[in-house]
C-alpha cells in the first residue's frame, strides 16, 4: 500500500515569526516563499504543519 503524501506550499513569509514556527516550516523543507515540497503524511509532519498552518497551504497528493 502506498503511503499518503502531502504537498505543502509556503504562502507567507517566515520573517518576523516566532522561532519555533519558523523552525517547523524549515523542518518540512520549506526555505522560500511559494516553494512546494512533498512530505509523507506522518504524525510528526502533521504536527509541524499544524504549528505553522497560518503560513502554509496543504493539499493531499494522489
Amino acid at each position: 500500500m502506498a503511503e499518503q503524501q502531502l504537498r505543502v506550499t509556503l504562502v507567507k513569509s517566515l520573517h518576523g515569526q516566532l522561532q519555533n514556527i519558523a523552525a517547523s516550516a524549515r523542518g518540512l523543507g520549506l526555505r522560500r516563499m511559494h516553494q512546494t515540497v512533498t512530505v509523507r503524511d506522518t504524525p510528526e509532519n502533521r504536527g509541524m504543519i499544524q504549528r505553522a498552518a497560518h503560513l502554509l497551504r496543504v493539499e493531499k497528493d494522489a
